[in-house]
């Protein structure tokens, strides 16, 4: 059982180290739940990704509907840069205290 926690405890971790593959690899060869904490890592590991690239297409779509693209642009990189690097932050941190409270419990 320790093992087990070893191994979930890493899969949060991972996000210093192997973001996406070791949860993967983790879900894919654990048991249950291991797969469950595994699972929920690689979610919280891709959530800072996806908000990245929601920014990237609104960033299209202010292109595509903004005449004066040069103040559209930096007002909403600003906006963007902070709201994708709180999530970021937010998950990371999370992440490590999971990790510590998996080896914990």
């Amino acid at each position: 059982m320790k093992e087990n926690k070893v191994i979930s405890a890493f899969s949060y971790w991972s996000v210093l180290f192997a973001p996406i593959l070791f949860p993967v690899l983790a879900w894919i060869v654990g048991d249950s739940v291991t797969r469950s904490h595994a699972k929920r890592a690689l979610w919280t590991h891709l959530i800072p990704s996806i908000a990245v690239i929601i920014a990237v297409m609104l960033f299209g779509l202010i292109g595509v509907s903004v005449r004066d693209i040069g103040v559209a642009w930096g007002i909403g990189a600003i906006i963007a840069f902070c709201v994708c690097g709180v999530i970021s932050v937010y998950y990371f941190v999370w992440n490590i205290i999971k990790g510590i409270q998996v080896i914990n419990s």
